[in-house]
């Protein structure tokens, strides 16, 4: 099954995404969280995301939510490094996080998770 990785320069709001799609999918997906640097701080950290790949199963590939931009460049860093198959998503982060668990949790691919939560940002459109 499909992992989700949620990177945020918060560890609470990335903590808070992870609930929230754990609970919309009850737990089926593997959920990790990468939030904030070493030291506490708000800010992204490789090593945080390392760590965080490890807590994953890559078998069937990581999709990778984030925030800000600078956490698009540390998670590219991390998961380049890690070899392990992946798709970075440029989708909202909680609508997107919220529908490929849901995609996820149904058995989809890497590449359908990741469409899933693409299509949250013509859900979340202003006009």
């Amino acid at each position: 099954m499909v992992s989700l990785l949620i990177v945020s320069h918060s560890a609470a709001i990335a903590e808070g995404v992870k609930a929230l799609a754990e609970q919309m999918t009850q737990g089926k997906v593997a959920i990790a969280t990468a939030g904030g640097t070493l030291d506490g701080t708000l800010g992204t950290s490789t090593d945080l995301i390392a760590q965080a790949l490890e807590r994953l199963d890559p078998a069937a590939g990581i999709l990778v939510l984030m925030d800000l931009g600078s956490a698009v460049m540390s998670a590219e860093t991390a998961l380049e490094l890690s070899g392990v198959s992946f798709i970075m998503s440029n989708a909202p982060l909680v609508e997107g996080a919220i529908l490929a668990a849901v995609e996820a949790a149904n058995g989809a691919t890497l590449a359908q998770t990741a469409a899933a939560a693409e299509h949250a940002r013509e859900l979340v459109k202003i006009e």
